[in-house]
């Protein structure tokens, strides 16, 4: 995965790796390190190589453990840079959505367990191809980025084979407005309702709606995605953001499990997904 956020990551360990080699006490190997810490020498591997985000904890404690105290200052406000990092659609389109969809797909393919919250569009996981096009083509209206819609489509239809991966699992959650909204004729909206009903029942999927009549912990807001608890990307009309900080995605975990105590699974999701095909006029 190759992004601004991990080249700040990988910057930061390259950073740490310095500290260890130049130590004033003499150059210090990553085993003596991690001795010195009480910590197994794999998270020193993962850290130096950008695989694994340090803690202001552990900052300071490599400061003081290669006898570089002064440092801690420098390598927070390093750590604090990327914690919450904004990746603009205007430079992400710039190539169109293509590049952005192979981004997501090796994103996915190196997770096993997905949560997502979805209150404008049916997920990215779940859709049709006339579905996907059709949202691209609103998307390259509004970003005025480069048409590769069919490119894009074919991209977004092979992240879906992440679904029928034995092991993977992806917990969604819909607003039902989505299943209402137009933003496609509604012979393609019906299809992608059909889509839906198919999908309960897949053991890697477990599929959840919010009726618009539920009672809510809290207001929609944005749609999220959390990969394997250890990163959250939240979609805003400028950009994503891409935290993996504990706190931040603690609480989109619990902002999911409030949106999860309101929703409707299984058979009772089905019938609300009927309810609602039956309402288009085609």
């Amino acid at each position: 995965m190759s992004t601004d956020y991990q080249k700040a990551r990988e910057g930061l360990g390259q950073r740490l790796r310095e500290l260890r080699v130049e130590s004033p006490d003499g150059r210090l190997t990553s085993t003596a390190l991690a001795e010195r810490l009480g910590w197994p020498q794999s998270k020193i591997s993962k850290l130096e190589n950008g695989r694994q985000t340090p803690t202001p904890e552990d900052l300071r404690a490599w400061a003081e453990a290669t006898g570089r105290e002064e440092t801690f200052e420098e390598l927070h406000a390093r750590l604090k840079g990327f914690e919450s990092h904004i990746r603009s659609w205007r430079r992400q389109l710039a190539a169109g959505h293509r590049p952005v969809q192979d981004n997501w797909k090796t994103l996915v393919d190196g997770s096993r367990t997905l949560h997502r919250w979805g209150n404008f569009a049916v997920d990215g996981m779940l859709q049709t191809a006339d579905y996907a096009r059709h949202v691209f083509q609103c998307y390259e209206a509004l970003q005025k980025c480069p048409k590769d819609t069919e490119e894009a489509v074919r991209a977004r239809m092979r992240r879906q084979e992440w679904l029928y991966r034995p092991g993977n699992r992806l917990n969604v959650l819909l607003w039902e407005g989505v299943l209402h909204a137009r933003i496609c004729p509604p012979a393609v909206l019906v299809a992608q309702l059909d889509r839906l009903l198919g999908v309960v029942g897949m053991d890697t999927v477990r599929l959840g709606i919010v009726p618009l009549d539920a009672e809510l912990a809290l207001p929609p807001g944005n749609a999220f995605c959390i990969l394997d608890e250890r990163l959250v990307v939240v979609e805003d009309w400028h950009a994503e953001l891409w935290m993996d900080d504990a706190d931040s995605v603690g609480t989109y975990r619990r902002v999911w499990d409030a949106f999860n105590a309101s929703a409707v699974f299984g058979t009772d999701a089905q019938r609300v997904i009927t309810r609602v095909r039956r309402s288009l006029t085609l």
